[in-house]
């Protein structure tokens, strides 16, 4: 039995659970989130928890009990509070606009990239600092990785967009080596 799956996921007041066959839908202040639940994984709902269990203890089952459990809480925590993710453009020169519903990016490259954010994805950008916030965690970090994957950091001045948390593991140069 998995550790994860077997905590049961606490329901905010203003967050309703709607159960039907397989599909799961949470509805809470920030919006809506729909999932396809798994035929092996089963959802109780009580009055004010959450339970997910599976119907036997293959290898399979025991992997989708904490999968869906966390997928389950990530859904009731992201309609009731909702994600961020923040990122920096670090290096002279480097840049990034936002007109719209799409972000431009001035990384060094003899082009602009541009990059129309995805439905349920908002960000604010502050001269070198961009903001991603959004409902569903999913969508958020794969949009964030594909930001980050336009200038991947470099090891050796540390220039390119990186999460605002990442420690980037600085080389010394070719000095570096006397």
């Amino acid at each position: 039995m998995s550790r994860i799956g077997k905590m049961p996921i606490l329901i905010p007041k203003d967050v309703k659970i709607d159960l039907k066959e397989d599909v799961l839908t949470v509805k809470g202040p920030k919006g809506q989130l729909t999932r396809q639940i798994h035929p092996k994984v089963n959802i109780t709902i009580e009055e004010d928890r959450i339970k997910v269990s599976v119907e036997d203890e293959t290898k399979e089952s025991k992997s989708l009990h904490g999968l869906f459990r966390a997928l389950v809480f990530n859904m009731v925590a992201g309609v009731s509070k909702g994600f961020e993710r923040v990122l920096d453009v670090v290096g002279v020169g480097y840049k990034a606009e936002l007109s719209g519903r799409t972000a431009t990016f001035h990384l060094g490259y003899s082009h602009p990239i541009l990059y129309e954010l995805p439905n349920g994805i908002d960000a604010r950008i502050e001269k070198t600092r961009i903001t991603l916030s959004g409902i569903d965690k999913e969508i958020l970090g794969r949009t964030a990785a594909k930001i980050r994957s336009f200038r991947r950091p470099e090891p050796y001045k540390g220039k390119g967009i990186r999460y605002a948390d990442e420690i980037i593991k600085r080389k010394a140069g070719k000095t570096g080596a006397k």
